[in-house]
């Protein structure tokens, strides 16, 4: 082989090395898929990831439909972010920040709520009563399966402990609410979890997180008395047992004062009144009409208002006097009285005074009394033998 063949043997060998070797310095400076590989547990709240030398995680993010972003900070040397305690039902947004050697970057994981839209429970409500007693109640979802079964659970806020209902409440066979007779496990915060199974169609959950401040309904007072004196009422209560240990300043009242035979709504608002003013009302009646009063309480912070205390009566009847005003018009008629007799008797001696009587005639046929100045002669005639011995000094003979 000449010189020439030589030389294009050797360019033919050398133009694929040198293309190969341009090929694989571009591989080498390509950046690599990053990924940490995200995973979260929503009973927990844990956002975790792999852990990577070349991947420093300086932030983790919570885009939360409700409370908007929430921002954490992960633990040195710690590959994950645990968030706190959040309703999970509207689905959340999660992402974390890394530094790499390649500079800052960010990684998203979307958690959604698994089902059929408008499958879950709606209208969730829970309140506590009588201190021991707890009743939580829901919905079935609008566009939820005729088969749809709800199922309720109840756990502590740090996700350690878990109890479905002990007693359902159901309607048409569907689970409605749940009876709780005893609460005392019941942490200050409770996360509260309605799930739901159907054979044909995927059902979303819903969940809520509540205090016992939330939920708490205070029983109404006892022992209300109304005492009145006419014009004015003094009202009184006392608080149940189970809210003795608390301050009066915690709670509050609403007295409702309603006059009988009125229309509804034509009375009077609920007066609000201060748990520190010493559980007692004052305030004005109409002493001829009849009254009933009712009472509940709240907690002076959250006005969660508890059911309304029986209705008390008190007053008197319509057109029925009062005391008071029997002692009135006894009175009044009694001067009244007293100035009609006056009146007449001064007319009686004006009339006398201004026409005196007129003097009778004297009967002197029928009348047969005899008086002082008639004397008859013969009473004034002595008797015989009765005169007395007169004198005699002359006698003279008259012709």
């Amino acid at each position: 082989m000449g010189p020439l063949g030589m030389a294009v043997l050797l360019s033919e060998l050398l133009i694929p090395t040198g293309l190969l070797a341009q090929e694989h310095q571009d591989l080498s400076t390509q950046e690599p898929v990053r990924t940490l590989h995200m995973t979260f547990d929503p009973r927990k709240m844990i956002l975790a990831w792999d852990c990577r030398q070349d991947a420093t995680v300086v932030e983790c993010l919570m885009i939360h439909k409700e409370e908007g972003q929430i921002s954490m900070e992960p633990m040195e040397k710690q590959c994950n972010c645990t968030f706190e305690l959040r309703s999970l039902h509207g689905g959340v947004l999660l992402m974390v920040k890394a530094n790499t050697s390649q500079g800052l970057f960010e990684e998203k994981l979307k958690y959604h709520n698994p089902g059929g839209n408008g499958t879950a429970a709606e209208n969730f409500s829970c309140f506590m009563y009588d201190e021991d007693f707890m009743n939580c109640t829901w919905a079935k979802g609008r566009a939820a399966p005729g088969d749809v079964q709800y199922f309720f659970y109840i756990r502590d806020s740090e996700g350690e402990t878990e109890r479905e209902c002990p007693h359902y409440l159901e309607h048409s066979g569907t689970h409605v609410g749940c009876h709780v007779k005893d609460i005392s496990g019941l942490t200050f915060y409770s996360y509260f979890l309605v799930n739901g199974s159907s054979r044909g169609t995927g059902i979303q959950f819903f969940d809520s997180i509540l205090s016992k401040n939330d939920m708490k309904r205070y029983s109404p007072p006892i022992n209300i008395t109304v005492n009145c004196n006419h014009s004015h009422c003094l009202l009184k209560w006392q608080r149940p047992k189970a809210q003795q240990h608390m301050s009066a300043r915690e709670l509050k009242y609403e007295v409702d004062i309603q006059r009988k035979g009125h229309k509804d709504g034509s009375g009077h608002k609920p007066i609000p009144i201060p748990g520190n003013l010493g559980n007692k009302h004052s305030f004005s009646i109409n002493p001829t009409a009849r009254y009933t009063v009712r009472i509940r309480t709240a907690n002076s912070r959250i006005l969660h208002w508890g059911p309304w205390s029986e209705p008390v009566e008190f007053g008197f009847e319509e057109g029925e006097a009062s005391p008071k005003y029997v002692y009135v018009l006894v009175v009044l008629g009694t001067l009244l009285g007293a100035l009609l007799i006056g009146f007449l008797f001064k007319r009686f001696l004006v009339m006398h005074a201004l026409f005196p009587p007129i003097p009778k005639i004297k009967d002197k046929l029928n009348d047969n009394q005899e008086t002082g100045l008639q004397v008859s002669w013969n009473e004034l005639m002595p008797g015989t033998g009765k005169a007395e011995n007169e004198e005699v000094i002359t006698v003279e003979e008259v012709a």
